[in-house]
C-alpha cells in the first residue's frame, strides 16, 4: 500500500517538475547586467524628474506588451523583469510618486521611508542579491545594519528586559544561548525547525508554477505535505510551537517577537511564515543606501529603456475586457473623462481584494472562480506609522543602524487581542507592540543631506473599523475627533520611545505626525489600511489556497503580482514578481536567478583568486 503511494507521488512529482523546469521564454537572468557604479544623485528635483512622472494619455508608449496596475516593488520588479527581455509595459500609479510602500516623503526638512525598514538575503552571492542587482543593473547600494541588528525589549519601565538579537547562522543561537541558560535544547530545537521548514518552501513555487490541474492533484493526494516540511508546518501556529519547546515566557516571547513583519498575532501565525521571516534575517540585515526611493529610482530607467513608461496620478478605475472576457486594456481617470489604454496582458500589483471587487465587472466579480479565491483570503492587520524628525545627531541622540521590538509584556497573544478588539480610546494608551528604527541612523548618505537632523520611525498595527468614519474626509484635514484620537496614539508611542531611548526629549522633537489605515488606504491604495497585503495567517498557508491564488487568474490575460501572490514585505512582493514572470515568459525565474547567482559568484571568486 505505501510503497503504492510512495511510487505515484514520485511519478507525479517528476510529471510537475518537468513544467517548474520548463525554459521555452526568454530570459531575463540570461547575462550579468550590473553597470560601474554611477554617483548618488541626492538632489530632489533630479530624482523627482524619474519619480514622480505625471499621466498624460500622450505619455502612454504605443503598443504595449503589457500594462501593471501598482507602482510597489511586485509591479515594479516584474516591470523590470519584462523589460530585460525587451517587453513594453507601462506601470500606472494612483499615488503622486512611484514605489508603492518603497517611496518616500519629506515634511518639514525631514525625509521619511513609509514600508523600508530593514532587508535580509543580501550576501553578494545570494540569489535574492542577484535578483535586485540586475532590476536596477546593480546600481543599488546596500549598506549592512549593526550587529545585533534588533533588540527585543519586553515590560514596564520598571521591570523591562532587554534581549539583542545577532545575525549569524551560528551566532544568532550561540547569543541567545547566553541570554537564556538552560535553555540550549530549546533554542537548538527552535533554529532546526525553521531552517527544515523554510528549506520546504520551493514546494510553494511548484505549486503556482505548475498548470492548475496538476496542483490541484498535489493537493488532493496530500503529496504536498508529505514531500515540504513548510507545508507540513503551516498549519501549526507560531504560539503551538514555541510553546512546546519551552515553559521560558520571555524566551517564547523572543521565539516569536518578528511577527510584527507580517502582521498576525502568534496564536493566529504559521509556524511556517514566520520560519522564512527568521532564516531571512540569520545572514544579516541591510538598509538602501539613500534611503527606500532609490529602488524605484534605478529600476524605472531599465523599463523606460525598453520603451515603456511608469506614471503617476493614473488612478485605474476598470479593468477592460473584450467580448470574450479576455482582459484588453485598463481604464484610468483623468478629471473628469476616461482614458483607455490597450494592452494583452492586464497585471494587478493592485492586490486581489482591489483587483477583485473593485477593478472588474459586477458579472465578473461574481464567477465562482472568483468568489472561491476570495472567500480563502482575509484582510490583514491594519497599519499604524508614526514618524519623528528630531533635532540632533545619531551620536547626539544614542540611535543606531538597529531596530527595537519593544512589547509591554510578554504574554504577546493576550496583549494584541485585548489592543486590536478593545475600545479605540482605550487602547490608543496601551499599544502593546512597537517596532522603533532609526532610518537616519541606517543611511550613511544621511549626514550629508540632513546634517544635524534625525529621523525615527514607530510601526504598529491598528483596527481599521476605529478610523472608518473620517474615512471620505479631505486627507489633510479631517475632522477634529480623529486628529484627537491620532494624537492620542502618537502620545502614547512617544512615551515609549522616551524611556527607551533616553538620550532623546520631547525638546529635540521638530515634528511628529502618523498615519492611521484611512492614510494607508489614502495613499497606498489598501482596503482596510494594511500594510501586509492580505492576512498572513493559518489560513493563507493552506496547500488549497496556495494552489488557487496564482498569478493567473480565471480571466484570460489578467495576472497578479506581488505580495498577495507570494508572501508579504519586500523580499514576498518581489517573489510574486519573479512568479507571475515566470506565468508570463514560460520558464521559472526562480531557478534562473539562482543559476545565474552561482555564475556570478563563480566568476567572482576566479577574480579574487588572481
Amino acid at each position: 500500500m505505501w510503497l503504492t503511494v510512495a511510487i505515484f507521488a514520485v511519478a507525479l512529482l517528476a510529471f510537475c517538475l518537468k513544467y517548474v523546469f520548463a525554459t521555452s521564454g526568454s530570459n531575463p537572468f540570461e547575462a550579468d547586467t550590473r553597470e560601474p557604479l554611477k554617483p548618488m544623485v541626492h538632489d530632489r528635483k533630479e530624482k523627482n524628474k524619474v519619480l514622480k512622472q505625471g499621466f498624460l494619455a500622450s505619455k502612454v508608449p504605443e503598443n504595449l506588451d503589457a500594462v501593471i496596475i501598482g507602482s510597489g516593488i511586485g509591479g515594479l520588479g516584474l516591470a523590470g523583469l519584462l523589460a530585460k527581455v525587451g517587453k513594453k509595459v507601462l506601470v500606472l500609479e494612483q499615488h503622486d510618486r512611484a514605489g508603492g510602500c518603497c517611496h518616500t516623503f519629506t515634511e518639514k526638512g525631514f525625509e521619511f521611508d513609509v514600508g523600508i525598514h530593514y532587508i535580509g538575503e543580501l550576501l553578494d552571492h545570494k540569489p535574492f542579491r542577484c535578483i535586485v542587482d540586475q532590476l536596477t543593473n546593480g546600481q543599488l547600494q546596500w549598506e549592512p545594519l549593526e550587529n545585533p541588528f534588533d533588540h527585543v525589549v519586553i515590560g514596564p519601565p520598571e521591570n523591562r528586559r532587554r534581549y539583542p538579537i545577532y545575525s549569524g547562522r551560528t551566532r544568532f543561537p550561540e547569543e541567545l544561548k547566553k541570554l537564556f541558560p538552560g535553555e540550549e535544547a530549546a533554542i537548538d530545537e527552535y533554529l532546526r525547525l525553521v531552517k527544515k521548514t523554510t528549506r520546504g518552501i520551493w514546494f510553494m513555487v511548484l505549486i503556482k508554477q505548475c498548470p492548475a490541474f496538476l496542483s490541484e492533484l498535489l493537493v488532493r493526494t496530500g503529496v504536498v505535505k508529505y514531500l515540504s516540511a513548510f507545508f507540513e508546518m503551516a498549519p501549526r501556529s507560531l504560539t503551538e510551537v514555541v510553546n512546546g519547546l519551552t515553559e521560558n515566557k520571555d524566551l517564547r516571547a523572543v521565539f516569536c517577537y518578528i511577527f510584527g513583519t507580517y502582521g498576525a498575532m502568534p496564536k493566529e501565525a504559521s509556524f511556517a511564515m514566520h520560519s522564512v521571516l527568521v532564516n531571512h534575517y540569520l545572514n544579516g540585515a541591510w538598509y538602501p543606501k539613500g534611503g527606500a526611493s532609490e529602488i524605484a529610482y534605478h529600476i524605472i530607467p531599465i523599463i523606460e529603456k525598453a520603451g515603456g513608461a511608469v506614471l503617476v496620478r493614473a488612478p485605474v478605475n476598470r479593468i477592460l475586457f473584450n467580448d470574450e472576457r479576455e482582459a484588453c486594456g485598463v481604464s484610468v481617470v483623468k478629471g473628469q473623462e476616461e482614458v483607455h489604454i490597450r494592452a494583452p496582458i492586464v497585471i494587478s500589483n493592485a492586490g486581489i481584494f482591489n483587483t477583485y471587487q473593485k477593478l472588474l465587472p459586477k458579472e465578473l466579480q461574481a464567477m465562482p472562480a472568483i468568489q472561491r479565491q476570495l472567500s480563502m483570503m482575509k484582510h490583514g492587520l491594519g497599519g499604524l506609522s508614526i514618524f519623528v524628525g528630531l533635532n540632533g545627531t545619531k551620536e547626539e541622540l544614542g540611535l543606531k543602524a538597529d531596530n527595537y521590538w519593544i512589547f509591554s509584556e510578554n504574554n504577546l497573544d493576550e496583549l494584541v487581542t485585548e489592543y486590536i478588539e478593545g475600545d479605540r480610546e482605550e487602547s490608543s494608551k496601551k499599544i502593546p507592540l512597537l517596532f522603533v528604527a532609526s532610518p537616519s541612523a541606517k543611511d550613511p548618505t544621511w549626514e550629508e543631506r540632513s546634517p544635524g537632523k534625525s529621523t525615527v520611525s514607530l510601526v504598529s498595527f491598528a483596527n481599521y473599523d476605529w478610523f472608518e468614519e473620517w474615512k471620505d474626509d479631505k486627507v489633510t484635514n479631517r475632522a477634529s475627533d480623529y486628529k484627537q484620537l491620532k494624537q492620542a496614539f502618537i502620545d502614547t508611542a512617544l512615551q515609549v520611545v522616551l524611556d527607551v531611548f533616553p538620550k532623546i526629549t520631547r525638546d529635540k522633537v521638530e515634528y511628529i505626525d502618523a498615519g492611521t489605515p484611512i492614510t494607508n488606504t489614502h495613499y497606498i491604495g489598501t482596503p482596510k489600511g494594511e500594510i501586509y497585503g492580505a492576512d498572513h495567517g493559518l489560513e493563507r498557508f493552506t496547500p488549497e489556497l496556495n494552489a488557487s491564488v496564482r498569478p493567473q487568474t480565471p480571466l484570460k490575460n489578467l495576472y497578479l503580482t506581488g505580495q498577495d501572490v507570494f508572501l508579504c514585505g519586500f523580499a514576498g512582493a518581489l517573489a510574486g514578481a519573479l512568479t507571475c514572470g515566470s506565468a508570463i515568459l514560460h520558464r521559472n525565474l526562480h531557478l534562473d536567478a539562482v543559476a545565474l547567482a552561482k555564475k556570478t559568484k563563480f566568476v567572482n571568486g576566479k577574480l579574487k583568486g588572481v
